[in-house]
């Protein structure tokens, strides 16, 4: 068995019925274990190390900034390589407009890098990324109560249309508002919270 980091993203912290579906698959432990959960935020300099490979990208401030704005669900579970292949299968593709029908990204994915969720790629990554965040963050505990019935609407192909418009300069302003109304909706934050994954969400679209 190896340690494999996952990241509930602030998409799908806050989304509730993403989150509650995430979940679902996540907690179903079906080859593989949840060894720990909690709610992080982490600094930007961790960010930075974790996603050292996309240095010089043009999305790059705008994913630290995605990463750091808020408290996500960070975690570790243990699975084989197999079996970490086949959980990366049904997360589908990183890209949303790429991933395969009936994955989860397919399913609670918004737009671009507004992919729900991380999960460590290889057995080997999995082992350098539990290192490094084990320095900021208790990976040996389970430290977070989620529950599989979200209690909230599901927006995900609703938002995902207005994220298209925003990225194609149609109707922006109309759409940005919509795609506010609509977190508010789907989540339980409210005042700077939601004001700042309304910010990191349109931030994708730019």
């Amino acid at each position: 068995m190896a340690d494999a980091l996952v990241i509930f993203k602030p998409d799908a912290s806050y989304r509730l019925a993403a989150r509650a579906g995430i979940w679902g698959w996540l907690s179903s432990e079906r080859e593989w274990k949840i060894e720990s959960l909690a709610w992080f935020q982490p600094p930007a300099i961790l960010i930075e190390s974790h996603y050292d490979f996309l240095k010089g990208r043009p999305f790059f401030g705008w994913l630290v900034d995605f990463m750091t704005a808020l408290p996500m669900l960070v975690g570790r579970v243990s699975a084989s390589a197999e079996v970490l292949e086949r959980m990366r299968h049904d997360l589908g593709e990183t890209r949303i407009q790429q991933s395969r029908p009936g994955s989860l990204r397919e399913r609670y994915g918004i737009f671009g890098g507004v992919n729900c969720l991380h999960l460590s790629d290889a057995p080997e990554t999995g082992a350098s990324e539990v290192a490094r965040w084990a320095k900021f963050v208790q990976l040996d505990k389970i430290d977070a109560d989620l529950d599989v019935d979200a209690g909230k609407p599901d927006h995900t192909y609703h938002l995902r249309s207005l994220a298209t418009q925003v990225a194609g300069g149609i109707h922006v302003d109309l759409a940005s508002q919509m795609i506010r109304e609509l977190l508010a909706e789907e989540s339980a934050v409210e005042g700077p919270q939601l004001e700042a994954l309304w910010r990191i969400i349109l931030g994708a679209l730019a």
